[in-house]
């Protein structure tokens, strides 16, 4: 690495826990001088505006929380396995390396919707990484036999999406964590009725 891209790293690595807690609106610059130590010549002078770092931080914050989800379905030799790894990460992301301010699709999704397209991209083509993945696993369990076939797969892939980003959501809402483990019973009793 160059130390241009050394210091571009550290700017993201300081700053993404931020972004991911605050938001875009909410993270100012003085946040990020403060946290890098950095001036914000020195910012601005390894990336052209917040944008670029808040796009920048969400990559970060997302490969993290696919390394998690990608070394968890490693270790699973069924399809069903593979897809109740999700129920087990979300369930239990306070314990698990998650960045900061928890899951980056959820807090990006929600702040971007109508005011920073970049980043609605990016969180929207996240959720169509995870769909894709979600769906791959539902295929081959099909072919293999453990799930049962005429599965609606997209439909089932988008509602546990949606079922779990919605358990996190109330979850950090309400405060209540027996609401979230509630919920995600419901996905796992939904996945064991495949």
């Amino acid at each position: 690495m160059s130390k241009a891209e050394k210091t571009r790293q550290y700017i993201v690595e300081k700053t993404a826990p931020i972004f991911n807690t605050k938001g875009f609106a909410g993270t100012s610059l003085s946040d990020m001088t403060q946290a890098t130590g950095l001036t914000k010549g020195s910012i601005y002078g390894n990336f052209a505006n917040k944008d670029e770092v808040a796009l920048a931080c969400f990559d970060y914050n997302f490969k993290k929380v696919v390394g998690i989800i990608e070394s968890a379905l490693e270790r699973e030799s069924t399809y069903r396995g593979k897809l109740l790894v999700y129920t087990k990460i979300y369930d239990d992301f306070l314990s698990a390396p998650f960045p900061t301010g928890g899951c980056p699709v959820l807090n990006t999704a929600v702040e971007s919707d109508d005011t920073h397209p970049d980043l609605r991209a990016k969180s929207a083509e996240a959720i169509g990484n995870w769909k894709n993945r979600i769906s791959g696993i539902l295929s081959k369990g099909i072919e293999a036999g453990e799930f049962k076939p005429g599965i609606d797969i997209e439909q089932t892939a988008l509602t546990l999406i949606a079922t779990i980003e919605g358990a996190i959501m109330i979850a950090k809402s309400t405060g209540k964590l027996n609401y979230r483990t509630a919920i995600l019973n419901s996905i796992e009793n939904m996945i064991n009725a495949l």
